[in-house]
């Protein structure tokens, strides 16, 4: 059995050292933490539909904070801060995928992909925003295009809060 024992500068070094590590866990427990990531449906193809719809991600995989609602299809952000947004849309061969992203209302993007008799369609996109608390983020499916999911989980819709403001 070895005894060491620390000089006085070292125990103060020590103390300081424990004293911050503590400082800091309490510090990241009190941050928010979101995060969400789901797949659209079981059902198979969705659309072509007359008119503009808002897809209900409904296989919520993950939703740490409850910022993501499967029955409305919103994020809402709970806090100001910088989210980390991501999405994929599928199509089977010779169909037409697009997909929308609204933020409050507003078209911030549009994405589309159109497929031929060969090959299906695909598309991914990722968005970094600054959200503060209450924005809403959706996506929609607009009017003459179609969507594709299953159990394979094609098309997904994520996101997470990279850091508060």
């Amino acid at each position: 059995l070895t005894i060491i024992t620390l000089t006085p500068d070292l125990q103060t070094r020590l103390s300081s050292s424990e004293s911050r590590i503590d400082q800091l866990e309490r510090e990241n427990a009190e941050k928010p933490k979101v995060a969400f990531y789901t797949a659209l449906t079981d059902a198979g193809t969705l659309g072509p539909y007359n008119t503009d719809i808002t897809l209900k991600y409904s296989k919520v995989f993950t939703n740490i904070g409850n910022a993501y609602n499967p029955s409305t299809g919103f994020f809402t952000a709970p806090v100001k801060g910088v989210y980390n947004l991501q999405f994929t849309g599928y199509c089977y061969h010779g169909g037409n995928v697009a997909v929308h992203v609204y933020k409050n209302n507003q078209r911030i993007m549009n994405n589309w992909e159109i497929s031929n008799d060969n090959v299906p369609g695909y598309l991914t996109n990722s968005l970094v925003l600054e959200l503060t608390a209450g924005d809403e983020i959706h996506l929609v499916l607009p009017s003459g295009f179609s969507i594709h999911d299953s159990g394979n989980n094609h098309s997904s819709f994520s996101g997470s809060l990279l850091f508060t403001l």
